[in-house]
Parts: structure tokens; C-alpha cells; sequence
């Protein structure tokens, strides 16, 4: 059995359980228990605070864990990453006051910066020389400089509407952030076994985000000319038709080129073109 570490709420948690469930590990949470077994894979789900996360895969508590890539660069623990999951995307920036001069980084020298990461925000000031007065703070750090705690914060910006909504303006991103799929290094055989499957299904489900299974029927004459503007993962499937001039192309489509090919598709006399999405891919 492999034990996973789960933040217990927020959108982390939201993506893990969605990205679980995609890869088909059904796993029904309970807000009273904190350990859950999956009832079709052989997995236990542990939910914690984030910032618990890295220390119970270091321990072995959890034998993985889903944690931002944050909290894993703040604790430094002793694990390692086994993949990026590439969701619950942001970055750690500093930001001031809306209506002061910003300088460069020599602006924060001497100068008092709120965060709730002081560890990586020291380490930060650090490899730049940077000599300032970290003040940490759990819960609402955007609110200091208003109230006159700090002349500065460092904080998680996603959209950076907080930032606008308590008057503060972003000045230097020190790193990006996501979710990570983070590991103890003494794992033994039967749960890496287990790993490698979840890895798998996690990898189809990936695979298959922004993708597009398209199928056509085209003129025979213009095959050629059809397949070299398909970007497909090898090359397109082709199946003859009733009518022998013409036949069925069937290929796959990334979502963000899609506009662009399908109008190419219809100049060269593509017809009744019909668009799917993918839930899996395997590769």
C-alpha cells in the first residue's frame, strides 16, 4: 500500500483530487478522517497542511506527497522531487506600496518585508547581497504595509487581484511555482511498483490535456497536401471510402493551433470535420 500526502483544502487539494480521479483512483474523503484508502487502487490518501506535507514524506510518514513547489524550497526537507504535475500554477514575489519609487532590489535594503517564507526570501536577499529585516507572519501578510508593519511583503501571487485590492504593486518575481509530486528516497520495491502505475495513468491524463481527436473525410488528391499541415503525433490515419475518390483522415490536434489548421483543412476541400476531446492518451 502507498500512503499519499494531500493538502487537506484549497485548490491544491482541489486539483490533486480532480487529477486522482481522472487517473481513476476513486477516493471518497471524509472532513472527520484524515486517512483515506482508495476502493479500486492501492493507495491511501493522508490529508495534511501544506506545510506539513514535505517534512511527513521526509520522515517516511507518507510515502509521496502533492505539495507546491513553495512550501517543498521554503522546508528544504530531505525528499525529491519525482515529477512536476504542472497544475496550481504561481509565483513568489516582493511587492511595495502602489505610490513609492521603486528602485531595484537595493530598495529593500534595511528596509522591513512581511512574509510567511522567510526561508526562502532570506536565502533570496542573500544571493543578492540584500540586507533586510524579514518580519514573519502567518495568515494576511498583504495587510502590512497598510497598517505600517512592513514597508514590503513576500507572498504567493496568482492573479495578483490581492495585490491590487490592498494597494500594492509587484516589483520582483524571486521564483515560479507549481504543484509538485515530491517522494522519500527509501521507498521500497512493491510501493515504487505502485508509483510507476500512478505515474503512468497520471502521465495519460497529462498526455491528453489540450488535445483534440479530429476526424475528416477529404478528396485522395489532396492527402498530401492535408497530411503536411497535420501536426499529428506520428502521421494521420487514413481509411478508404465507399467512394474511391475520396477517404477519411482521423489525427490529433493540440487545442492551441486548432483555429489555425482547421481553416487551412477546409482551403484544401476537407468536409464534415468532427472534433472530440480526449480524456486519456497513451503514449
Amino acid at each position: 500500500m502507498l500512503r499519499i500526502a494531500v493538502q487537506s483544502k484549497g485548490r491544491l487539494y482541489d486539483d490533486t483530487m480532480n487529477l486522482l480521479a481522472e487517473a481513476d483512483i476513486k477516493v471518497n474523503p471524509s472532513k472527520r478522517t484524515l486517512l483515506v484508502q482508495s476502493s479500486n487502487f492501492p493507495l491511501e490518501v493522508l490529508f495534511l497542511r501544506d506545510d506539513d506535507i514535505p517534512q511527513s514524506v521526509a520522515s517516511g510518514v507518507a510515502d509521496i506527497g502533492v505539495v507546491g513547489e513553495n512550501e517543498f524550497e521554503e522546508h528544504q526537507e530531505d525528499a525529491h522531487i519525482i515529477s512536476r504535475l504542472g497544475f496550481s500554477k504561481c509565483r513568489m514575489s516582493l511587492a511595495i506600496p502602489k505610490g513609492v519609487n521603486y528602485s531595484g532590489l537595493s530598495w529593500f535594503d534595511g528596509r522591513k518585508i512581511a512574509t510567511s517564507y522567510p526561508g526562502i526570501l532570506q536565502r533570496f536577499m542573500n544571493k543578492n547581497d540584500i540586507r533586510a529585516d524579514i518580519h514573519v507572519i502567518t495568515g494576511s501578510v498583504e495587510i502590512s504595509p497598510g497598517i505600517g508593519l512592513a514597508d514590503a511583503i513576500f507572498d504567493i501571487v496568482s492573479s495578483g487581484s490581492t495585490l491590487v485590492h490592498n494597494n500594492l504593486k509587484e516589483v520582483e518575481v524571486v521564483m515560479q511555482s507549481e504543484a509538485l509530486l515530491i517522494g522519500n528516497w527509501k521507498m521500497d520495491e512493491e510501493k515504487h511498483s505502485i508509483l510507476n502505475e500512478m505515474l503512468f495513468r497520471f502521465e495519460a491524463v497529462r498526455s491528453a490535456q489540450d488535445k483534440k481527436y479530429v476526424m475528416m473525410n477529404a478528396p485522395k488528391d489532396k492527402i498530401r497536401k492535408i497530411t503536411e499541415v497535420l501536426p499529428g503525433m506520428k502521421s494521420p490515419t487514413i481509411i478508404p471510402l465507399s467512394d474511391p475518390d475520396w477517404c477519411a483522415i482521423h489525427t490529433v490536434l493540440d487545442e492551441k493551433r486548432f483555429w489555425e489548421i482547421i481553416g487551412k483543412l477546409k482551403d484544401l476541400g476537407a468536409q464534415g470535420i468532427l472534433v472530440s476531446p480526449i480524456e486519456k492518451m497513451i503514449l
